[in-house]
């Protein structure tokens, strides 16, 4: 299960401490100008060491296409790229070879297949999510010709979060701060905090929002194919992501006479009064912004003695080292947008092939 999407379709391959990060896209439409520096400005969003409230990893994270784009546009055939890895300290990781580290993938790794590379978490780092990037901007580039937009924002880190709904804020002040948030008050209390945490060597969780703007009606299947359904396999795959919910989600306290979303008909086009639907009804788009949160539990790797066992069972004691994530969630804003972009690329062009 490497592979992700229908249609349009991303395998990725690679370890954290490996020669590269890579992957193939298939599936992808003929004819779309690839821009180098905005998927490279995509990379940038997710790579390490980019503020300090980040792992201080120094990553280039240039990517190289090896395939399926000429004269600037893409040709319909598989595109191939990579993104090596330079700057690993696997030394770092000497001492959780024969460990399992709390909240970590190294015990369900190690039962499941019989091995695993302990190095910066192997297959199971978030590192492997650069090629989830480069799928995601390559998608962003296509749903750009459809007039399609995917924005996120840090919307809570901790205690502190945004109370209105996203359209309350100016989302283009989203790339002003280093925790991504419209809101730059709020912002610099989350800064804050995630500085006080990463000075006690611990970590804080949080939500990210993601707006869907331009999305036609129709996308999604009835039945095992719903839109959200999608959405949500594609969100809750991403390292740290513990809950999904869309349109007014967990918030239930209301009477369906308090948060139906009625039908009118505006200039000749049918829309609804509000969106407490996050744009999806009955599995299918309706036309509407489309709207989702995503939980991210903190960083499980914390600078603190932490009790544990080795791989024969014995009680033992772990002090993580290495440079890693106080807070996740700056970094995993572009991660977001970009499998939410997939997902909404690929249910176009599954909805495209059954007309």
């Amino acid at each position: 299960m490497n592979t992700f999407g229908n249609i349009f379709r991303l395998t990725s391959f690679g370890e954290s401490h490996g020669v590269a990060i890579g992957g193939v896209i298939d599936g992808c439409p003929s004819g779309i100008e690839i821009d180098m520096d905005f998927i490279q400005n995509e990379l940038n969003r997710r790579r390490p060491g980019q503020s300090k409230i980040t792992t201080p990893r120094k990553e280039a994270d240039e990517v190289e296409f090896l395939s399926g784009i000429f004269e600037g546009k893409t040709t319909g055939t598989p595109i191939g790229f990579i993104v090596r890895n330079a700057n690993q300290h696997s030394s770092d990781y000497d001492n959780m070879k024969d460990l399992y580290r709390p909240s970590h993938a190294d015990y369900t790794y190690q039962k499941k297949y019989g091995i695993r590379d302990h190095r910066g978490g192997g297959r199971s780092s978030a590192r492997e999510t650069i090629a989830r990037c480069v799928g995601g901007a390559i998608a962003k580039l296509a749903l750009k010709q459809l007039n399609i937009s995917i924005t996120a924002y840090t919307s809570q880190v901790g205690h502190v979060k945004l109370e209105k709904q996203y359209t309350a804020y100016d989302l283009s002040l989203i790339e002003e701060t280093p925790v991504r948030c419209p809101d730059l008050d709020k912002a610099q209390e989350m800064i804050d905090l995630i500085g006080e945490v990463k000075m006690k060597g611990d970590t804080i969780g949080g939500v990210i929002t993601c707006v869907i703007k331009g999305a036609p009606v129709g996308l999604g299947e009835p039945v095992f194919g719903k839109l959200h359904a999608a959405l949500g396999t594609a969100i809750l795959g991403i390292n740290a992501v513990k809950g999904f919910e869309y349109g007014d989600g967990f918030d239930v306290d209301h009477r369906g006479s308090e948060v139906n979303d009625v039908f009118v008909n505006e200039n000749g086009k049918i829309v609804t009064t509000t969106n407490h639907s996050g744009g999806i009804q009955g599995g299918i788009s309706n036309g509407q912004d489309i709207y989702f949160r995503a939980a991210f539990k903190p960083v499980a790797t914390i600078l603190m003695q932490q009790n544990t066992v080795n791989k024969n069972g014995e009680n033992t004691g772990l002090t993580a080292k290495g440079r890693h994530d106080p807070c996740v969630l700056p970094r995993a804003v572009p991660i977001v947008e970009a499998m939410a972009a997939m997902t909404i690329l690929d249910y176009y062009l599954l909805n495209k092939a059954n007309q």
